[in-house]
Protein backbone atom coordinates (compact mmCIF):
# COMPACT_ATOMS: atom_id res chain seq x y z
CA UNK A 1 0.00 0.00 0.00
CA UNK A 2 2.62 2.29 0.48
CA UNK A 3 5.00 1.66 -2.13
CA UNK A 4 1.05 2.04 -4.57
CA UNK A 5 0.51 5.62 -2.74
CA UNK A 6 4.12 6.64 -3.11
CA UNK A 7 3.60 5.63 -6.90
CA UNK A 8 1.00 8.01 -7.22
CA UNK A 9 2.31 10.75 -5.51
CA UNK A 10 5.19 10.85 -7.88
CA UNK A 11 3.01 10.43 -10.88
CA UNK A 12 1.93 14.02 -10.22
CA UNK A 13 5.45 15.17 -11.26
CA UNK A 14 6.08 15.89 -14.62
CA UNK A 15 9.10 17.14 -16.53
CA UNK A 16 9.75 19.56 -19.50
CA UNK A 17 9.80 18.18 -22.87
CA UNK A 18 12.30 20.64 -23.64
CA UNK A 19 15.23 21.93 -21.97
CA UNK A 20 14.93 25.82 -21.31
CA UNK A 21 17.90 28.06 -19.78
CA UNK A 22 15.17 27.78 -16.66
CA UNK A 23 15.09 24.37 -14.45
CA UNK A 24 11.47 23.78 -13.61
CA UNK A 25 9.13 20.66 -12.76
CA UNK A 26 5.90 20.47 -13.19
CA UNK A 27 3.10 19.05 -11.40
CA UNK A 28 -0.46 18.42 -11.01
CA UNK A 29 -2.35 18.98 -7.75
CA UNK A 30 -5.60 20.74 -6.70
CA UNK A 31 -7.11 20.76 -10.55
CA UNK A 32 -4.03 22.68 -11.80
CA UNK A 33 -0.68 22.40 -13.22
CA UNK A 34 1.91 24.02 -11.16
CA UNK A 35 5.29 25.02 -13.08
CA UNK A 36 7.55 25.39 -10.08
CA UNK A 37 11.50 27.32 -10.68
CA UNK A 38 14.28 25.60 -9.49
CA UNK A 39 17.61 26.42 -8.10
CA UNK A 40 19.91 23.70 -7.30
CA UNK A 41 22.77 26.19 -5.09
CA UNK A 42 20.43 25.92 -2.11
CA UNK A 43 18.26 23.48 -0.32
CA UNK A 44 15.52 25.64 -0.35
CA UNK A 45 15.02 25.99 -4.04
CA UNK A 46 14.88 22.87 -4.39
CA UNK A 47 11.28 20.50 -4.11
CA UNK A 48 11.59 17.55 -2.19
CA UNK A 49 9.49 14.50 -1.82
CA UNK A 50 8.02 15.83 1.77
CA UNK A 51 6.45 18.48 -0.16
CA UNK A 52 4.70 16.40 -2.49
CA UNK A 53 3.53 13.83 0.33
CA UNK A 54 1.90 17.20 1.95
CA UNK A 55 0.20 18.19 -1.52
CA UNK A 56 -0.98 14.99 -2.15
CA UNK A 57 -2.39 14.85 1.30
CA UNK A 58 -4.24 18.18 1.49
CA UNK A 59 -5.84 17.47 -1.94
CA UNK A 60 -6.96 14.08 -1.27
CA UNK A 61 -8.32 15.65 2.21
CA UNK A 62 -9.74 18.41 1.66
CA UNK A 63 -13.19 17.47 3.15
CA UNK A 64 -11.44 16.73 6.48
CA UNK A 65 -9.46 19.44 6.11
CA UNK A 66 -11.27 22.17 4.61
CA UNK A 67 -9.26 24.75 3.79
CA UNK A 68 -11.28 27.46 2.12
CA UNK A 69 -11.22 30.74 3.57
CA UNK A 70 -8.78 29.23 6.29
CA UNK A 71 -5.79 31.44 7.48
CA UNK A 72 -2.40 29.43 6.89
CA UNK A 73 1.59 29.89 7.43
CA UNK A 74 3.70 27.85 5.54
CA UNK A 75 7.64 28.21 7.57
CA UNK A 76 10.12 27.05 5.25
CA UNK A 77 8.02 27.07 2.07
CA UNK A 78 11.08 27.15 -0.26
CA UNK A 79 9.65 26.98 -4.20
CA UNK A 80 6.35 27.50 -2.28
CA UNK A 81 4.75 24.50 -3.72
CA UNK A 82 2.52 23.62 -0.77
CA UNK A 83 1.60 27.10 -0.56
CA UNK A 84 0.46 27.37 -3.78
CA UNK A 85 -1.59 24.15 -3.41
CA UNK A 86 -3.27 25.21 -0.33
CA UNK A 87 -3.84 28.70 -2.21
CA UNK A 88 -5.87 26.49 -4.43
CA UNK A 89 -7.61 24.83 -2.36
CA UNK A 90 -9.43 28.31 -0.97
CA UNK A 91 -6.83 29.52 2.41
CA UNK A 92 -5.58 32.79 2.87
CA UNK A 93 -1.58 31.71 2.86
CA UNK A 94 1.13 33.23 4.08
CA UNK A 95 4.25 31.69 2.52
CA UNK A 96 7.88 32.50 4.59
CA UNK A 97 11.13 31.99 4.30
CA UNK A 98 14.38 33.46 4.71
CA UNK A 99 15.23 36.93 3.11
CA UNK A 100 17.25 34.70 0.06
CA UNK A 101 14.67 32.75 -1.09
CA UNK A 102 11.92 34.78 -1.49
CA UNK A 103 12.37 36.46 -4.97
CA UNK A 104 12.39 32.67 -5.96
CA UNK A 105 9.44 32.07 -3.86
CA UNK A 106 7.40 35.21 -5.13
CA UNK A 107 8.22 34.17 -8.49
CA UNK A 108 6.55 30.39 -7.76
CA UNK A 109 3.57 32.18 -6.03
CA UNK A 110 2.41 34.50 -8.40
CA UNK A 111 2.74 32.47 -11.49
CA UNK A 112 0.81 29.79 -10.61
CA UNK A 113 -1.84 31.26 -8.12
CA UNK A 114 -2.75 34.90 -10.07
CA UNK A 115 -6.46 34.80 -11.34
CA UNK A 116 -6.72 31.07 -9.72
CA UNK A 117 -7.14 31.42 -6.47
CA UNK A 118 -10.23 33.09 -4.01
CA UNK A 119 -7.10 34.43 -1.54
CA UNK A 120 -3.75 36.10 -3.39
CA UNK A 121 -1.12 34.61 -1.32
CA UNK A 122 1.29 36.50 0.46
CA UNK A 123 5.31 35.81 1.01
CA UNK A 124 6.66 37.24 4.09
CA UNK A 125 10.12 36.94 5.18
CA UNK A 126 10.74 34.59 8.19
CA UNK A 127 14.12 33.93 9.61
CA UNK A 128 13.45 30.74 12.52
CA UNK A 129 13.63 32.53 16.21
CA UNK A 130 13.88 36.15 14.90
CA UNK A 131 11.75 39.23 15.52
CA UNK A 132 9.04 36.44 16.06
CA UNK A 133 6.79 38.91 18.03
CA UNK A 134 7.58 42.10 15.73
CA UNK A 135 7.07 40.52 12.59
CA UNK A 136 4.17 37.95 13.31
CA UNK A 137 2.29 39.63 16.81
CA UNK A 138 0.50 37.01 18.76
CA UNK A 139 -1.88 39.54 19.18
CA UNK A 140 -2.83 40.11 15.45
CA UNK A 141 -1.79 37.16 13.92
CA UNK A 142 -4.15 33.68 14.26
CA UNK A 143 -3.70 30.50 12.12
CA UNK A 144 -5.76 28.35 11.67
CA UNK A 145 -3.09 25.91 9.66
CA UNK A 146 0.52 26.24 10.23
CA UNK A 147 2.32 23.82 7.51
CA UNK A 148 5.84 22.56 7.30
CA UNK A 149 7.63 19.80 5.00
CA UNK A 150 10.93 19.28 5.27
CA UNK A 151 12.08 21.73 7.55
CA UNK A 152 13.88 19.34 10.11
CA UNK A 153 17.59 18.20 8.46
CA UNK A 154 20.99 18.70 9.29
CA UNK A 155 20.84 22.71 10.49
CA UNK A 156 22.03 24.48 13.41
CA UNK A 157 18.91 26.23 14.32
CA UNK A 158 16.45 23.85 15.45
CA UNK A 159 16.34 25.49 18.66
CA UNK A 160 14.81 28.56 16.82
CA UNK A 161 12.87 26.40 14.29
CA UNK A 162 10.80 24.93 17.91
CA UNK A 163 10.60 28.35 19.15
CA UNK A 164 8.99 29.42 16.08
CA UNK A 165 6.58 26.64 16.13
CA UNK A 166 5.34 27.28 19.66
CA UNK A 167 4.86 31.24 18.95
CA UNK A 168 3.04 30.69 15.91
CA UNK A 169 0.46 28.10 17.40
CA UNK A 170 -2.50 28.96 19.32
CA UNK A 171 -4.61 26.76 21.32
CA UNK A 172 -6.81 25.89 18.43
CA UNK A 173 -4.21 25.75 15.46
CA UNK A 174 -3.02 22.56 13.46
CA UNK A 175 0.05 21.72 12.66
CA UNK A 176 0.68 19.15 9.04
CA UNK A 177 4.11 18.38 8.81
CA UNK A 178 5.97 16.33 6.71
CA UNK A 179 9.37 14.93 8.27
CA UNK A 180 11.43 12.84 6.05
CA UNK A 181 13.80 11.08 9.20
CA UNK A 182 17.53 10.97 8.29
CA UNK A 183 20.20 11.63 11.66
CA UNK A 184 19.80 10.32 14.66
CA UNK A 185 20.13 14.33 15.98
CA UNK A 186 17.03 15.70 13.64
CA UNK A 187 15.42 12.84 14.69
CA UNK A 188 15.51 13.69 18.46
CA UNK A 189 13.73 16.83 17.46
CA UNK A 190 10.17 15.00 17.35
CA UNK A 191 11.00 14.19 21.10
CA UNK A 192 11.40 17.36 21.82
CA UNK A 193 8.85 18.85 19.87
CA UNK A 194 6.27 16.51 21.90
CA UNK A 195 7.27 18.22 25.06
CA UNK A 196 5.23 21.46 23.84
CA UNK A 197 2.89 19.60 21.51
CA UNK A 198 0.38 16.41 21.30
CA UNK A 199 1.44 14.61 17.71
CA UNK A 200 -0.75 12.17 16.22
CA UNK A 201 0.52 10.17 12.69
CA UNK A 202 -1.76 10.69 9.59
CA UNK A 203 0.35 9.29 7.23
CA UNK A 204 3.45 6.63 6.67
CA UNK A 205 5.42 6.23 3.86
CA UNK A 206 8.02 3.94 4.94
CA UNK A 207 9.81 3.62 1.19
CA UNK A 208 10.69 7.39 1.39
CA UNK A 209 11.27 7.32 5.70
CA UNK A 210 8.71 10.25 5.27
CA UNK A 211 5.80 10.75 7.86
CA UNK A 212 3.35 12.84 7.95
CA UNK A 213 1.90 14.55 11.23
CA UNK A 214 -0.95 16.52 12.45
CA UNK A 215 -0.16 18.54 15.78
CA UNK A 216 -1.69 20.59 18.60
CA UNK A 217 -0.76 22.20 21.58
CA UNK A 218 -0.67 19.82 24.10
CA UNK A 219 -3.99 18.90 25.90
CA UNK A 220 -5.40 20.10 23.06
CA UNK A 221 -5.67 17.77 19.90
CA UNK A 222 -9.12 17.32 17.97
Amino acid sequence: EDEQIVAEIMRRRFFPALITHKAWEGFHFAGHEIRITEATDCYGAVVWPSALVLCYFLETNSKQYNLVDKNVIEIGAGTGLVSIVASLLGALVTATDLPELLGNLKHNVLQNTKLKCKHQPRVKELSWGVDLEKNFPRSSCQFDYIMAADVVYHHPFLDELLLTFDHLCKNDTIILWAMKFRLDKENQFVGRFQTIFDLEVISNFPSLNITLYKAMRKGRMK
